[in-house]
C-alpha cells in the first residue's frame, strides 16, 4: 500500500509538506558564505518540484542520489511563480514505502487501444514490403513491451509512460490527414517513417524508476540504435528492396530537420521533410500543453520562460476569462487618438473614412500630402 498522500499538484504556498518524492537531480552547491547546500529537483506522477536544503546537509548528502526515493519535511513557498520547497529534514525512503505508480507520469490514453490501432493501420498497408517490415517490429515481444511503456523524451515532450506510443499514434493520424492533401506524398512510406523515427528511444531511455538515459543511450543515441534495429529486421526479410531500405534510413537520419538540431542529414525528399515538420509540430504542441497545464497561476497568465521553446507561454483560457478593462473605450477625456478625437466619437469603421472633396479617405489625403512634400524637396 502506498505511503504517499501529497502530490506536487496538491502543494500550496506557505504550507508544510511531509511526504515522499523521487529525486530527479541532485546538486551540491555553495552559498555566498562558502557553505554547501543541496539543490534538488523532485517529482511524482503529477509534476516536478524545485527543492533546496540550506542547512545541516552533512549527515544526508551521501545517503541518496539521483533516482532515489526520499521522504522530506519542508515548507512550500513561491519562487519565480513556481512552488519551491525548503527542506528541513530528509531521509532515504524504504522500499516498502514506495508504490512506483505514484512517481512516474502516465499517458491518460489507453495503451492497448493505441497499440491495436497502430497494428490495424499497418495491416491495411498496400505496400507489402513496408507491411511485413513493420509487422516484424511490432511482433517482436521485447520491442512491443518497451514500445508500450517508453516515454518519447526524458523531459522535453511526451515525457510519461506511454508517451512514445501516444506521440507515434498522433503522428500517424497527422500523416494520414496532411499526407493525403498532397498527391505526390506516399502516405505509407511516411507512416513507416513515423513508426521508426524515434523507436530507438525504447533502448535509449531507462523508464523503470525514473526517466534517465541508459549507457547505450548516452553512447549512441536513438538514431544509431534504430538504424541498427532496422538492419537486423531487414536481414530477416532477404527480399526487402535495398533502395526502399535506404529511403527509410534517410527518414530516420533526417527527422530532426537541421544540423543544429542533431540531424545527421537534411530532409531530401518530400516524405522526409513532412515527417520532420509533423514531428516538430507534435512535440512542440505537447511541450506547450504540458508547460501551461502544470503552471501555477497565482500572479500571471504567462508561464515562466520555457527553455526548450525559448519563450514564455500564455494560458489563453485565463487570458480570455480575465475581466477586460474598458476605460479607454468608454469615451473618457483621457481616451483620445492622435487627431484629438475621443475614442467614443468613432462610432464605426466608416467614421475613419471621412471623404475629401476629391473622394479620398483621410489616410489617403495624409499619404498624398506626404508624397507631394517629398516631391517638392527633390
Amino acid at each position: 500500500m502506498s505511503s504517499k498522500t501529497t502530490f506536487v499538484e496538491d502543494l500550496q504556498a506557505n504550507e508544510s509538506v511531509t511526504d515522499y518524492f523521487l529525486v530527479q537531480t541532485k546538486d551540491v552547491r555553495l552559498k555566498k558564505s562558502g557553505e554547501p547546500y543541496l539543490s534538488l529537483v523532485l517529482s511524482d506522477r503529477t509534476g516536478r518540484l524545485d527543492a533546496k536544503m540550506w542547512d545541516d546537509i552533512e549527515g544526508v548528502v551521501d545517503t541518496f542520489g539521483g533516482g532515489s526515493f526520499i521522504k522530506i519535511d519542508g515548507f512550500v513557498r513561491i519562487y519565480r511563480m513556481q512552488p519551491q520547497v525548503t527542506i528541513r529534514k530528509l531521509r532515504l525512503a524504504n522500499e516498502s514505502e514506495i508504490e512506483i505508480g505514484d512517481y512516474l507520469p502516465h499517458t491518460k490514453k489507453n495503451i492497448d487501444e493505441m497499440f491495436d490501432l497502430l497494428e490495424a493501420r499497418v495491416k491495411s498497408f498496400n505496400n507489402q514490403d513496408l507491411k511485413r517490415l513493420i509487422e516484424t517490429f511490432l511482433g517482436d515481444a521485447d520491442i512491443a513491451e518497451r514500445f508500450k511503456r517508453a516515454p518519447a523524451a526524458k523531459s522535453l515532450h511526451h515525457a510519461f509512460i506511454g508517451g512514445l506510443l501516444e506521440h507515434v499514434t498522433s503522428l500517424m493520424h497527422l500523416a494520414e490527414v496532411v499526407g493525403s492533401n498532397y498527391d505526390f506524398i506516399d502516405v505509407e512510406l511516411l507512416q513507416t517513417g513515423v513508426i521508426l523515427h524515434d523507436l530507438g528511444k525504447i533502448y535509449e531511455l531507462d523508464y523503470e524508476l525514473s526517466f534517465q538515459y541508459t549507457d547505450e543511450g548516452q553512447l549512441l543515441g536513438h538514431i544509431p540504435i534504430v538504424l541498427r534495429l532496422l538492419d537486423r529486421k531487414c536481414a530477416e526479410l532477404p527480399e526487402f528492396p535495398p533502395k526502399l531500405k535506404t529511403l527509410l534510413e534517410h527518414l530516420i537520419l533526417s527527422h530532426h530537420g537541421k544540423y543544429e538540431f542533431g540531424s545527421p542529414k537534411l530532409p531530401s525528399f518530400p516524405e522526409a521533410l513532412l515527417l520532420h515538420h509533423l514531428d516538430d509540430m507534435d512535440s512542440k504542441l505537447e511541450s506547450m500543453r504540458a508547460s501551461i497545464s502544470t503552471y501555477r497561476e497565482e500572479e500571471s497568465g504567462w508561464t515562466p520562460y520555457n527553455r526548450s521553446l525559448e519563450r514564455s507561454l500564455l494560458n489563453k483560457q485565463r487570458f480570455l476569462s480575465e475581466r477586460e478593462s474598458t476605460d479607454v473605450f468608454e469615451g473618457t477625456p483621457e481616451a483620445t487618438d492622435t487627431l484629438g478625437k475621443t475614442q467614443d466619437s468613432i462610432k464605426s469603421p466608416d467614421d475613419l473614412k471621412a471623404k475629401s472633396p476629391e473622394g479620398q479617405s483621410l489616410f489617403g489625403n495624409q499619404l498624398q500630402s506626404a508624397l507631394d512634400t517629398t516631391r517638392s524637396e527633390e
